[in-house]
């Protein structure tokens, strides 16, 4: 008990430097997050697949020396293929599919000696900003069992907040490592669109909407583990400008004096609720009292048109994997094998045409020239990383005779996060803020394309201005 709250205390750069000096060996450290997963994973349903038993035989064996070997890893069970282990992207269809190969971004984590202890929990194909698959059941956030921890990275953020491990992969669509990261109180950035590689099985998704990275504790861990994974892979169709310097050395880097605007309000339909809010102007507060040039401004954007053009590629998104399903299983899927909002969204990407996906693109195409002009004048755009606190488990509940309600109900819940899977820039949520439930509620940095080096220059800033890694939920190590 005392080892595992001991390494619990402690993000991974910190065990990394433990390791190295030869004061704990691997196996004590997967042994200790081992112990703490069955200690509280019956509460939390944060790990839906254990690899207890690869994770021991690699902790015994000869690690990869990189920046993190021997810590302790959970890897998303949606995007992350481990070669022999299960990955079911929360769906029933894929219970029984094991890959063959690893992904290129798993492989990079192996050779920076991370050790993968299991897979995370997330809604099916990853389409809700909620954690509630119908098969495995909900994941329950750590501050408040009864709230949502946030989609579709929920697992990896319950199990990262509870300290669990000190950080979990997670990938991001439309949000799904900036939502939860909201809703569990850690650090979640989103890189620059191609940072990491999605190969060996894809160029890019959704036409270049998805990246994987992780969710953190600490801003060098972020930091540290998207230089041993970023960079290009053999084939990629393109890739993110590479970093002038590595992304760690920028944690404690002064940012300079920052032009930020920030902004609270979304689409004219949706009210922002007054704790995020509060959270973006105490946030534009301690960025001036930083010495930074705040001033209330954002990009003005047609929201309607935004929602309509990003959701026809949500969908066709959604029918193309149903469609790659079906192809891999030689037959139909028949509407009860997936859950109604999967089949119903799948039902209006198969509708259509290609001339309208390609619009939606060319529209999403000129909206990021439009917002990368506002970023000739500011440095950063700051907004709320939610239009609410976390919500209850089942506010997404989609049933038969209302498929759509999640979608609908997601609108409102993340209406800022999606812009940036568009443009492609980085976006981080930091957790600043706790309202008066003591439920975290984050704020969302988005930077230039390329320039995740300033959000990490911030975002160290504002950790020693207020640092958050010591507040814990009541359910955590």
């Amino acid at each position: 008990m005392a080892k595992m709250e001991e390494f619990a205390s402690l993000d991974a750069t910190a065990l990394a430097e433990l390791v190295r000096k030869k004061h704990i060996k691997p196996i004590e450290i997967v042994e200790a997050a081992i112990e703490g997963i069955e200690r509280l994973n019956p509460t939390l349903n944060a790990v839906v697949t254990p690899m207890y038993e690869q994770s021991r035989a690699a902790a015994l064996g000869k690690i990869p020396e990189g920046p993190f070997t021997g810590i302790p890893f959970l890897l998303k069970d949606l995007g992350a293929p481990f070669a022999g282990v299960r990955m079911t992207m929360g769906s029933s269809l894929l219970r029984e599919f094991f890959p063959d190969h690893d992904s290129e971004l798993v492989a990079r984590l192996k050779r920076a000696g991370l050790i993968v202890l299991g897979k995370t929990n997330t809604p099916e194909f990853g389409l809700l900003p909620t954690t509630e698959p119908r098969l495995f059941g909900p994941c329950h956030n750590p501050w408040d069992v009864h709230r949502t921890t946030g989609g579709s990275s929920g697992g990896s953020s319950a199990a990262v907040a509870a300290r669990l491990v000190p950080m979990a992969h997670a990938n991001d669509g439309g949000g799904s490592i900036r939502i939860p990261a909201s809703c569990c109180g850690l650090f979640g950035l989103k890189p620059t669109r191609a940072r990491n590689p999605l190969g060996p099985d894809f160029g890019d998704l959704f036409s270049g909407l998805v990246i994987d990275h992780a969710v953190t504790r600490s801003v060098r861990d972020s930091a540290a583990l998207l230089d041993a994974t970023a960079g290009p892979d053999v084939g990629d169709p393109y890739w993110a400008p590479p970093p002038a310097r590595p992304f760690l050395q920028e944690v404690g880097a002064d940012p300079g004096k920052l032009r930020i605007a920030f902004t609270t309000t979304a689409a004219p339909n949706i009210k922002v609720h007054p704790d995020c809010v509060d959270a973006v102007r105490d946030a534009a507060r301690l960025c001036s009292d930083l010495g930074h040039q705040v001033e209330e401004k954002s990009p003005s954007l047609s929201w309607d048109l935004v929602t309509a053009n990003f959701m026809v590629i949500w969908s066709a998104g959604c029918a193309w994997t149903l469609d790659s399903i079906e192809r891999a299983m030689g037959r139909k899927i028949n509407p009860e094998e997936v859950e109604p909002g999967t089949w119903i969204l799948g039902e209006m990407g198969r509708k259509q045409s290609a001339s309208a996906y390609l619009l939606a693109v060319t529209f999403l195409q000129w909206m990021t020239r439009h917002i990368a002009k506002f970023f000739l004048n500011y440095d950063i755009l700051l907004t709320p990383t939610l239009g609410e606190p976390p919500l209850p488990l089942g506010s997404f509940d989609s049933p038969p005779e209302n498929p759509l309600n999640g979608f609908r109900r997601a609108e409102q819940f993340a209406p800022f996060t999606p812009i940036c899977n568009a443009t492609g820039q980085p976006a981080m949520s930091v957790p600043l803020y706790w309202n008066a439930e003591n439920l975290p509620v984050g704020v969302h940095f988005v930077g230039r394309f390329g320039d995740e080096a300033t959000l990490f220059r911030l975002a160290s800033q504002l950790e020693s201005a207020r640092p958050w890694v010591n507040r814990k939920p009541s359910i955590s190590i």
